[in-house]
């Protein structure tokens, strides 16, 4: 059983940092929850980013449909109009 918008996305700020994030269930079948930051990376920032745990996402937004991550694998088109973003990761922060 799932529960109230566990379907949908909640658009939100991290609670350390702040920051805006995105907290989404990706895929159908073997689904994983993301919790991805909300600001687009350029072609150098992704491959950068990337890593075998921290995958990139496609950002689909339009004004009538809720933002919706998607897979960024094989079958992404290379020209894609929407922005891509990683999974959230809170800056290094100093205690004192």
């Amino acid at each position: 059983m799932t529960g109230p918008g566990s379907a949908g996305a909640a658009d939100s700020r991290c609670p350390r940092c702040r920051a805006p994030i995105l907290r989404q269930w990706v895929g159908h079948v073997a689904a994983v929850h993301v919790v991805a930051d909300l600001t687009p990376l350029t072609v150098a920032e992704q491959a950068a980013a990337r890593a075998p745990n921290r995958l990139i996402w496609c950002l689909v937004q339009s004004p009538h449909v809720t933002p919706r991550l998607r897979w960024t694998g094989p079958n992404h088109p290379p020209a894609c109009p929407h922005p891509h973003v990683t999974e959230h990761r809170c800056p290094p922060t100093t205690l004192f």
